[in-house]
């Protein structure tokens, strides 16, 4: 320390020790900037929207399934009811930012057995396969009188929510919503993961929908400047066993504020 012509301290960079005067302006300083720096992560962790439940279910280990696989408007495999387990439909994906690249599609509404690894969020699970590989013709698993059951409509809505890619949403990423994950949603979309709309509402109880347009055709090279925004949109609502889908009119598609 030294000192100046009118004896108040003041610090020097080689100093070793920093002048009581000074210890006692910067000292509470530093203390409120502290306690602001917290008080500001606390306010911003309490606002910040729930990550979900969604995850890789490795915990359940790599499933054999048989059932009846489908293409169109996505890959999804069709099982039979199991005891007190009802049908289910299963969304389809293939391993990191891919759909379910099937080579097998001479295999349209056959009965196959998949292997592969379980996506859950809530009430909504997927299937990630490891390609074509992963799917091997099999009627003889199924029940002989499985006819996996035809579409039901629920009807005309107006939904509001929001555009996101259906693996990252179910649990590959967290939280798989909002403009953080635009851009990773967009790159899944391109390489052939199935759209989902997740709506701020409840149809019969779902918010979870699977994405066509009006005529029930795959969107992935329609959504790309809608993924993550709030929209509303008005289409058929459609019920495949467990599923729903949701069959959205293009033309009424808009931003809400």
């Amino acid at each position: 320390m030294a000192k100046s012509g009118s004896d108040r301290p003041f610090f020097i960079g080689y100093g070793k020790k920093l002048p009581s005067d000074i210890a006692k302006l910067i000292l509470p300083v530093f203390a409120l900037f502290i306690a602001l720096f917290v008080a500001l992560s606390l306010l911003l962790s309490s606002s910040a929207r729930e990550a979900g439940d969604g995850r890789f279910r490795f915990d359940l280990g790599r499933q054999t399934l048989a059932g009846v696989l489908e293409h169109h408007p996505y890959p999804v495999l069709r099982l039979p009811a199991e005891g007190s387990n009802p049908a289910t439909t299963l969304i389809m994906s293939g391993g990191g930012k891919r759909g379910a690249f099937l080579d097998a599609e001479e295999m349209e509404g056959e009965g196959v057995v998949a292997r592969g690894v379980y996506l859950k969020r809530g009430d909504v699970t997927m299937l990630q396969v490891a390609g074509h590989q992963s799917i091997e013709a099999s009627e003889e698993k199924l029940p002989a009188d499985f006819q996996p059951a035809k579409p039901v409509s629920m009807g005309q809505w107006r939904l509001s929510g929001e555009i996101c890619d259906g693996k990252c949403y179910v649990g590959a990423m967290r939280p798989g919503t909002g403009l953080a994950h635009k851009a990773c949603a967009n790159l899944c979309i391109v390489g052939g993961v199935p759209p989902v709309f997740v709506s701020s509402g409840d149809v019969d109880g779902h918010q979870f929908f699977l994405l066509t347009d009006k005529e029930g055709n795959p969107v992935n090279d329609k959504v790309g400047d809608w993924v993550a925004l709030f929209v509303e949109a008005e289409g058929e609502i459609e019920r495949l066993d467990d599923l729903t889908v949701f069959k959205m009119d293009f033309s009424t598609l808009k931003v809400l504020p």
